[in-house]
Parts: structure tokens; sequence; C-alpha cells
């Protein structure tokens, strides 16, 4: 399945059900993010309930902090 993260089109291995699912594929399952899925933000408890599909646009921003 192919569907678009930050502006990159990538490739997951299907089926990817949900956001969590494909956070967790990109190695950020646990930290704190924030998500859009196809212009509208998520909120961190929609994560596990939000399916991906095939052409899904996603940008996800990770916070840091630092200074």
């Amino acid at each position: 399945m192919q569907v678009t993260v930050n502006g990159t089109p990538t490739d997951f291995p299907s089926p990817t059900p949900t956001v969590a699912t494909l956070l967790d594929q990109l190695g950020m399952t646990g930290k704190p993010v924030v998500v859009e899925l196809n212009q509208r933000a998520l909120f961190p408890r929609e994560l596990a309930s939000t399916p991906v599909a095939e052409g899904d646009v996603l940008e996800l921003v990770q916070i840091t902090a630092g200074g």
C-alpha cells in the first residue's frame, strides 16, 4: 500500500489498518507526534481507531524538547 508521508510517497506492507500501526512501522510509537490525515488533525485517542487507506496523505510532526 502506498501513502504519502510528509510529502514523500511511501510504501507500507499491506494491510496497514490504522494510523497507530503506521506510526509503529515508522518507529514512532510512544513518541509525541502530531498527526494530520488527509488535511484533518487527529487527536491522540483517534490513532488506534483511524484506518489508513491506499493514497492517503499524512503529515507527521514529532515534538522534541531542547534548548
